[in-house]
C-alpha cells in the first residue's frame, strides 16, 4: 500500500516503522526536518518537509496516488483540514485522523464521509473514514485493567465476546509450577487456550508439557464470562478494587473519573485551580482535589494507604513517575502510570510501578487494524509492540481460500503464529486441532513474531477460484 503519514511524532514515527517493516511504500511528512533526518536514517521511507495540510505538501509527497492518509500530528486542526484536502483535492480512499479535544470529539455531526458521486457542494463536515481518539482508546485500556485485578493487558475480540489477558504467574496460582495440560483436568468445563508464554522477555510458544513459572508473563484467550476462572489458575485472585487515586484532571484524568464513579469510590487530584472548578461541574460523584501530586502531605491526608488503584495520568512523563513511586511508597495497593516516552516504559514496568501504559501502542493497534490486508477488524499491538493479536474474517470456500474448510491442524501458520480462538454466529470456540474453519469465522491469532504478519495476511486473502 502507499501509505502518506501525517506527523513524526512518536505515534508517526512508531506507525512508519512497523509499516515500513512490512514492505509498504511510506511517506511521513512533518514540519521538524531533523525529526524526519532521524526517521529517514533508521528506515526505508521517504520524508517532506512542509506543513501536511498543505495542497502542495500533499501532492508533492504523492497524495494523488495514494491508497491511505493517515494524519496523526500534534494538531487536530491540521489533521483534519489534512484528511479534507486529501479527499476533496486527490480523492484518497482512506482517510484516519486522530483528534483529541472533546470539544470536536462531542460534535458527531462535524464528520462525515463524503460521498464522492455527489457535487461538491453536498459535502457537509470533514470527510474522515476513521476517527481516532488517543484519549478514548487509553481510557477503555485502564478501565479494563481495573475491571481485572491483577492484570497487565486486557484486549477485547469479537464485540467482548473473547478477551485476551495478559498475567503475570505468581506463587501460590495452582497452575504454577504445573504444565498447561493440569489447567484442562483442573478445570474440566472452562475452555481457555494459552497463547504464548514470555519467560524473561524471550517468547516460548505453549505446548501441554510447558511448565508455567513463577514470574511468567501469560498470555491466555478466553470467553469474556471464564476471564476470571482462569486468572485465578496463574495468581491467588485480588480481591475487588473499590478505590481508585486519580492524578490529573486533563482529557483522559477526566473520561476516566467520568467512566469509573458510578461504580468505585474516586477521587482526582489536579493542580489548575479553574481545571479542578470544570471538574467539580461536570463530575457527580467523584472527589475533586486541588494539589500536587508529589506532596507527600496531600496524600497521607487523602488516606492513599487504602487506595486499591492510583492511576497518574498528566502530560509529564516524570510527574507520573514519581507520584507513582511516592504513592506505592505510601501504600497504594496497585499503581498504573502513563508513560509517552517509549524508552521509559521497559524501564520502570515491573518494579515499584505495577502497569506502565503506553498511549501510543494503544493507538498503533487502533491504526494498524485499517492498515491490515485481508478482512481484519482487530489489531492489539502487543509487549511494546514486539507482538501482536489480530482478528481475521475467513471468506471464500475451500478452493479459494487457505483456512475455510481445513482443521486447525492442517493450517499452515507461519512459525510463532498460533490460533487461539474462533467466533463463529456469536459463539466462542476455543481452539482446538479438530475444528474446522467456516465462511465468515472470525479467528483470532496471536504472533511473537511479528515480520511473519504479511504471511498472516496472505493466509486470509481470498484468491481466485479455479474450476
Amino acid at each position: 500500500m502507499k501509505i502518506l503519514i501525517l506527523g513524526a511524532g512518536q505515534v508517526g514515527g512508531t506507525l512508519a516503522e512497523n509499516l515500513a517493516n512490512e514492505a509498504n511504500d511510506i511517506t511521513v511528512i512533518d514540519s521538524d526536518s531533523a525529526r524526519l533526518r532521524e526517521l529517514q536514517d533508521r528506515l526505508d521511507i521517504r520524508t517532506m518537509h512542509g506543513r501536511a495540510s498543505y495542497p502542495t505538501v500533499l501532492r508533492q509527497a504523492g497524495a494523488e496516488d495514494a491508497d491511505m492518509v493517515i494524519a496523526v500530528t500534534n494538531s487536530d486542526e491540521t489533521n483534519m483540514v489534512a484528511c479534507q484536502v486529501s479527499k476533496l483535492l486527490y480523492k484518497t480512499p482512506t482517510t484516519i485522523c486522530r483528534v483529541r479535544a472533546n470539544a470536536y470529539l462531542a460534535k458527531s455531526e462535524l464528520f462525515y464521509r463524503r460521498d464522492m458521486d455527489k457535487d461538491l457542494d453536498s459535502l457537509r463536515g470533514f470527510p474522515i473514514d476513521v476517527l481516532i481518539s488517543p484519549e478514548h482508546l487509553v481510557t477503555k485500556h485502564i478501565t479494563r485493567l481495573i475491571e481485572y485485578p491483577g492484570t497487565l493487558q486486557v484486549l477485547e475480540f469479537s464485540k467482548g465476546l473473547v478477551r485476551l489477558v495478559a498475567i503475570r504467574a505468581t506463587k501460590g496460582g495452582p497452575l504454577v509450577g504445573h504444565e498447561l495440560s493440569y489447567l484442562r483436568t483442573h478445570m474440566p468445563k472452562i475452555d481457555t487456550r494459552v497463547a504464548a508464554i514470555f519467560r524473561k522477555d524471550r517468547a516460548i510458544m505453549p505446548q501441554g508439557d510447558t511448565v508455567i513459572e513463577d514470574g511468567d508473563e501469560v498470555f491466555f484467550i478466553a470467553a469474556s464470562d471464564h476471564i476470571r476462572s482462569v486468572m485465578s489458575e496463574l495468581q491467588p485472585l485480588s480481591k475487588p478494587y473499590k478505590r481508585i487515586f486519580i492524578c490529573g484532571g486533563g482529557n483522559i484524568g477526566y473520561r476516566l473519573a467520568n467512566t469509573l464513579e458510578s461504580r468505585y469510590q474516586v477521587k482526582i487530584l489536579e493542580r489548575d485551580h479553574d481545571r479542578c472548578v470544570m471538574l467539580s461541574e461536570r463530575l457527580r460523584k467523584t472527589v475533586v482535589l486541588e494539589g500536587n501530586a508529589a506532596d507527600k502531605d496531600i496524600l497521607l491526608e487523602e488516606n492513599i494507604e487504602n487506595t486499591d488503584v492510583f492511576c497518574a495520568v498528566t502530560n509529564d512523563d516524570e510527574a507520573n513517575i514519581m507520584a507513582s513511586l511516592l504513592a506505592k511508597r505510601l501504600g497504594a495497593r496497585k499503581v498504573l502510570t502513563l508513560i509517552n516516552n517509549p524508552d521509559y516504559v521497559d524501564l520502570i514496568q515491573g518494579g515499584d510501578i505495577d502497569v506502565a501504559i503506553s498511549p501510543q501502542q494503544t493507538t498503533i493497534g487502533s491504526l494498524l487494524t485499517h492498515v491490515r490486508r485481508g478482512d481484519v477488524v482487530n489489531v492489539h499491538s502487543l509487549r511494546r509492540g514486539a507482538a501482536e493479536a489480530i482478528e481475521a474474517i475467513a471468506h471464500g470456500d475451500h478452493r479459494s481460500s487457505k483456512v475455510v474448510g481445513k482443521r486447525l491442524d492442517g493450517i499452515n501458520l507461519p512459525p510463532g503464529t498460533t490460533i487461539g480462538a474462533i467466533v463463529r454466529h456469536n459463539e466462542v470456540l476455543i481452539a482446538h486441532d479438530h475444528i474446522r474453519v467456516q465462511p465468515d469465522d472470525h479467528v483470532i491469532l496471536f504472533l511473537v513474531d511479528k515480520t511473519r504478519i504479511r504471511d498472516v495476511e496472505k493466509l486470509f486473502q481470498v484468491g481466485l477460484t479455479f474450476f
